[in-house]
């Protein structure tokens, strides 16, 4: 009989080639890409792992581990790679207070051309169905099956928050619109804190568990590199969520040279308080936007994933070595 830690690395390594199998079965190639950048893309709420290079001449080198392969990925698109998807490691700094959270996980990124995010739901959803018909859930079945329910964001702000999110789009309406509905907002709030305040508050909590949930058309007020639905506030943008859980975020992809390098250069001004500042790569624009055709890509974090089909309520249950763990001191012996 095989021990509990061989059945639990057969069923990780399974579930991990059947997710690789159905990429390379729908015509996406797996690349390989950096751990290590000497730039980032600036995300103001993401802390990242700073370390540096030490040449045999020379100064050192600041680096960063990458808190997710867009950077490298998207510069194989803007050279004519096509279809692509990868498997990998990446590193958020800092404690998240969630026990869905861990600062190394594995990270499952895709990317297809001529695509847009309303059939990147459909995708997303057929790599799920997949992974259930092999028979590797071990948890809530239906929780988990397709096909999604989907709601935009405006419309579940109206549901569970009782605002409009449409009219209130500068930032004393919504801190106003907050505040009415039991919110505590100070009046220098900005329009995206209070949106975030909200949405944390009020709606996530309020996201049905029965079953997937994908919350489409995000505020474009919240800076992303998701393109911009042309005469709304909206941005391309949608995330899924799996009993509560935050699951995958979907991006089509802004392939305008002139709006990203824009957007790319605010963030990073906003990045400037942050604990560590990253060197922004502002390259991007002009390496992803040479060659890229309108694609959509999705980040889905695999170690969740993995955790919600075994039934988990925490990470440390497909983690082979929690970060915690590691960090334990050793027992003494002698």
């Amino acid at each position: 009989m095989e021990s509990d830690l061989r059945q639990r690395l057969a069923w990780h390594a399974r579930f991990t080639d059947e997710t690789r199998e159905f990429f390379r079965a729908r015509g996406y190639l797996e690349v390989d890409t950096p751990v290590l950048a000497p730039f980032l893309i600036p995300e103001p709420s993401i802390e990242v792992f700073q370390t540096s290079y030490v040449p045999g001449r020379g100064p050192e080198r600041p680096l960063w581990l990458v808190p997710s392969p867009e950077l490298w990925m998207k510069r194989l698109i803007g050279r004519g790679s096509g279809d692509i998807f990868q498997i990998s490691r990446s590193f958020r700094n800092g404690d998240f207070g969630s026990p869905q959270h861990a600062p190394e996980f594995r990270l499952l990124e895709w990317y297809a051309m001529d695509r847009d995010e309303t059939w990147q739901v459909t995708e997303t959803e057929a790599l799920v169905a997949r992974l259930l018909a092999a028979g590797l859930c071990h948890g809530d079945h239906q929780a988990l099956e397709p096909p999604f329910q989907r709601i935009s964001i405006a419309d579940a702000f109206d549901r569970w928050a009782g605002i409009d999110l449409a009219s209130v789009q500068d930032a004393a309406a919504l801190r106003a619109a907050c505040r009415q509905a039991g919110l505590e907002m100070a009046d220098d709030t900005t329009w995206e804190q209070a949106y975030h305040i909200a949405f944390l508050s009020l709606v996530e909590p309020r996201l049905p568990r029965d079953k997937p949930f994908v919350l489409t058309d995000y505020p474009a007020q919240v800076p992303t590199t998701a393109r911009r639905k042309m005469g709304t506030p909206w941005a391309a943008r949608w995330e899924l969520y799996v009993t509560g859980v935050e699951v995958a975020n979907c991006y089509a992809e802004e392939t305008d040279r002139g709006s990203l390098r824009r957007l790319l250069e605010e963030e990073a001004r906003r990045k400037e308080g942050a604990r560590v500042v990253p060197v922004s790569d502002l390259g991007l624009a002009e390496e992803f936007c040479a060659g890229a055709p309108p694609c959509a890509g999705v980040a889905l974090g695999l170690d969740r994933l993995q955790m919600l089909f075994r039934g988990e309520k925490t990470l440390q249950g497909v983690i082979l070595f929690p970060f915690s763990a590691i960090l334990a001191p050793q027992s003494q012996t002698g």
